[in-house]
């Protein structure tokens, strides 16, 4: 049983997910999309080519995300080189950088902090967007930045510097930005959704962030007023019951015109506010 029709033919009883994605991976394995698999029906696969298949739904079926197995992940119409040593794009991040590219910022010649960059995604999204802004995406990991620069070779994307730093730690104190954002780690570190999804697939120093998954959040927030430019903006991402305890930091480290933001779920996703040096803690 080797042919298109008859591997398309097992995959309707597969459970979960699976069964969306074995269409997928078969399509990965023969280098082609989805509906020529359809079209192509009789086609049969090649012994080395069926092993794979099989190898590959197989880690499906245990639980390892699509884009593990492909190797790529679509993000802001971007498609990403993705491996286990970052976490995998998600759409709703997209809310952040929708959100950014609609500041009202001064300059068309921005600069722009990406903190804990991963694979790329933000910064390159804001640089295809706006190719006179100049980045800074910075992240702990050398595997990672390695990736996300092969990344941007990949889309002939110049316009980012890419920074070995944890946060804020290794950066020139006398560097300003105009916008920092950042979607770093914020599930608590007890939180059962961490068994779920694929996540115990993915690095979970990416994931979690102290008993209460603000440890980061705490650390970004109360820091990058010393890296902002006056006027300045911070946009962060948060889980979905943070939204509260996200505002009173930004209140706390000096922010006005904040802001929570929801994603397409109307769950709280995003807060953002302004920074000025003579506003004031409120």
């Amino acid at each position: 049983m080797n042919s298109i029709r008859e591997l398309l033919a097992t995959t309707r009883v597969l459970p979960g997910d699976a069964a969306a994605d074995a269409p997928l991976l078969l399509a990965h394995i023969l280098g082609k999309d989805r509906s020529w698999l359809y079209a192509w029906p009789e086609y049969r696969l090649a012994p080395e080519q069926l092993e794979h298949y099989q190898t590959l739904l197989q880690r499906r079926l245990l639980g390892e995300p699509l884009a593990y197995l492909t190797g790529h992940k679509e993000f802001w119409s971007l498609q990403l080189h993705v491996t286990p040593d970052t976490l995998i794009p998600r759409p709703e991040t997209e809310l952040l950088v929708e959100t950014a590219l609609g500041l009202p910022v001064e300059t068309t010649l921005a600069q722009v902090l990406d903190l804990g960059t991963g694979s790329g995604a933000i910064a390159l999204a804001l640089a295809s967007e706006r190719p006179r802004w100049q980045l800074t995406a910075t992240d702990i990991s050398n595997n990672a930045l390695d990736l996300a620069t092969q990344n941007a070779a990949r889309h002939d994307i110049h316009n980012i510097c890419f920074v070995c730093s944890h946060w804020f730690l290794d950066l020139d104190a006398d560097l300003c930005w105009h916008i920092i954002l950042s979607n770093p780690p914020y599930v608590a570190e007890d939180d059962p959704h961490l068994q779920e999804d694929g996540l115990p697939h993915e690095p979970i120093s990416a994931l979690t962030a102290g008993a209460d998954g603000l440890r980061d959040l705490r650390r970004i927030i109360h820091t990058a007023p010393g890296f902002l430019h006056p006027g300045g903006w911070l946009l962060v991402e948060h889980g979905m019951d943070q939204g509260t305890a996200v505002r009173q930091l930004f209140r706390l480290a000096g922010f006005r015109c904040i802001e929570t933001r929801q994603d397409l779920e109307r769950r709280d996703r995003i807060t953002l506010g302004c920074y000025s040096p003579d506003h004031g803690h409120e």
